[in-house]
């Protein structure tokens, strides 16, 4: 019986070759010495790829099946299948078939917490997560490459700062970016707990400090400060001091608070985003539109996480209850004209300790909750998260970023409900492989069914 699945991508040529796999790499090493990071280090581009990559045979959302040239970290060129030939490749260059793979921009993560996570079923993971640089960079380094393989090649994670770990936490996040460049690009927002009064006076120096170091946004928590209004002020000051963008947690079941931080943040850029705000859907449908009008001409982006709630500022106790999560309500915030992304949030710590960290997860939730329409799912965690992260556009387009993914299917939406096999490109560079296999015994079908088979066994 005829195989009802294509085969794997195959690649040809020295790059190929020699392309690494990253299914399950490894840590960095904890222990290696490496100097306190700056921001002008931390930052430094990513040496391009030397050579040029074409995909062939790959299917697009709008149906065509195309093959794709990049180079130099951009796609070069999109032609019908079969007109760029391989043997125009410069030297070096490799070839990919994606024959039976639909290509499409790659999705980002807005929202991830790696300081914490993988710590559910840590030793002593009933306390807070252990905060050793070590400990931090192994995380770190583990859940960003978890979602690398899921598709994402950029990555923004909220790291807290002060308590005991003072900016430690920090400092060993900004070394794993420096660690990851080349196959994803992660940055750091500083989450501190306090900012008013007395109490909140180290915060807001430690703050001013993290961005010093190389934190790109400010955020944190309002809702868990004693003044959640003078905390928002506090924040935004410092991004504007430092020419930042914000990023604030909030739940989002305060419409008042709400409509202060809109007023407060309209117009600031780079930009203000807040998230997850599944409060909001627990709001009257009247108040919670009036609320999404404001935030809308505010300009104000929403990160909602399908997943489940993000609950690490809090650390909460695996023992104690915890509330069902919420998710924003999407739809009425598009209505609206808001800017809605989704992100993963929790990564298998306190908060979700089965958080898969997965985007194409979170666009098959609102897709499959009537939130959005398939295509309009996976905008969220691809061209609305890359925006919200103040990242430039991708389209399968001549001259746009080569960051892309391709995964086995011929639609969007069969793609988001059966994602198994994928193909990472970060500028223009393959950066990882998933691959699926699925086996049946063998039996004889009366009738002859002709049922589908990837293995004759």
């Amino acid at each position: 019986m005829a195989d009802s699945q294509p085969q794997e991508p195959r690649d040809s040529g020295p790059e190929a070759r020699h392309e690494p796999e990253h299914r399950e790499s490894p840590a960095a090493p904890a222990s290696a010495s490496v100097p306190t990071p700056s921001a002008s280090a931390s930052d430094a581009p990513a040496p391009e790829p030397p050579h040029a990559l074409l995909l062939s045979g790959a299917r697009l959302a709008d149906g065509r099946t195309v093959d794709v040239r990049l180079g130099g970290g951009r796609i070069e060129a999109v032609g019908t299948a079969g007109s760029l030939a391989p043997g125009r490749l410069p030297p070096g260059g490799a070839r990919v078939d994606l024959s039976g793979y639909l290509l499409l921009p790659a999705p980002a993560e807005p929202h991830a917490h790696y300081d914490t996570a993988l710590t559910a079923d840590s030793p002593g993971s009933a306390g807070p997560p252990r905060s050793a640089p070590e400990d931090v960079r192994r995380r770190t380094t583990e859940a960003a490459l978890l979602q690398l393989g899921h598709g994402a090649t950029a990555l923004r994670t909220h790291t807290r700062i002060g308590d005991v770990a003072g900016l430690r936490s920090l400092e060993a996040v900004l070394l794993t970016r420096r660690t990851l460049r080349g196959l994803c690009e992660l940055t750091t927002v500083a989450v501190p707990r306090l900012l008013t009064g007395v109490a909140g006076a180290d915060g807001l120096a430690m703050l001013r400090d993290a961005v010093k170091m190389g934190a790109t946004v400010v955020g944190g928590c309002p809702d868990l400060d004693p003044d959640p209004g003078g905390y928002v002020e506090a924040v935004l000051d410092v991004a504007a001091e430092h020419g930042c963008a914000v990023d604030l947690h909030t739940d989002g079941g305060d419409p008042a608070r709400l409509s202060r931080l809109a007023a407060a943040a309209g117009g600031l850029r780079p930009g203000v985003t807040i998230g997850p705000c599944g409060g909001l859907g627990g709001l009257p449908y009247e108040t919670a539109a009036r609320t999404a009008d404001q935030l809308a001409a505010a300009g104000v982006t929403v990160v909602c996480l399908p997943q489940g709630n993000c609950r690490v500022l809090e650390r909460p106790s695996p023992s104690a209850p915890s509330s069902p999560s919420r998710v924003a309500p999407v739809r009425l915030l598009s209505a609206a004209g808001v800017a809605v992304a989704a992100g993963s949030g929790a990564l298998r710590d306190a908060a979700n300790p089965v958080g898969r960290g997965d985007p194409l997860e979170a666009a098959y939730l609102l897709a499959s909750h009537g939130e959005a329409a398939p295509a309009a799912a996976y905008e969220t965690v691809a061209a609305r998260a890359r925006k919200a992260m103040g990242l430039p556009e991708v389209r399968v387009e001549a001259g746009f970023p080569a960051e892309l993914l391709a995964v086995r299917g011929t639609e969007i939406a069969g793609m988001l409900s059966l994602a198994y096999s994928r193909v990472v490109i970060h500028r223009g560079r393959v950066v990882s492989r998933t691959s699926a296999v699925r086996e049946f015994c063998d039996f004889a079908a009366p009738g002859g069914l002709g049922l589908p088979r990837q293995s004759q066994g």
